[in-house]
């Protein structure tokens, strides 16, 4: 048993009770943003949040242990991502890497944003030309330290 297996337990669950991952952050009391990328192990669960989990998922307690354990990040399979919406993503960062670079370092100055202190937020907006999706993505400046 590791991480992974209890992410494919959770999404196999979700599937065949048709869950959505809006209602699942409800009871686990976080964004839907966080609980996702939480129950696909990336993030790390309290005590209380595991315990829901094991609810709705019909977790062990080994699988709602792994949920309480500081995961390995990052959920790529491969370095240049496949599935077309998530290199989507790749291709915005080539493409305007560097102006969110060069934008951040005018504003703020030397450093970077956090993706510890950060908070994400995902919604649709309607448009007669057909929906858009908006990502508001929200992290803390840490600035580069002379020493």
């Amino acid at each position: 048993m590791d991480r992974h297996e209890v992410t494919k337990k959770i999404i196999s669950v979700k599937v065949a009770r048709k869950m959505r991952w809006a209602d699942i952050a409800e009871k686990i009391g976080q964004s839907k943003e966080w609980t996702t990328a939480a129950m696909l192990g990336q993030m790390t669960l309290d005590a209380q949040q595991a315990a829901v989990a094991r609810e709705l998922f019909d977790l062990t307690d080994e699988e709602t242990a792994w949920l309480q354990i500081v995961p390995y990040k990052g959920s790529l399979p491969t370095a240049v991502p496949t599935d077309p919406l998530i290199y989507r993503w790749y291709e915005i960062v080539n493409v305007y890497g560097a102006t969110i670079k060069e934008l951040i370092h005018e504003e703020f100055g030397d450093g970077i944003m956090s993706a510890i202190d950060f908070s994400m937020d995902i919604q649709r907006e309607s448009d007669p030309k057909g929906d858009r999706v908006q990502v508001v993505l929200s992290g803390k400046f840490l600035p580069y330290k002379s020493y």
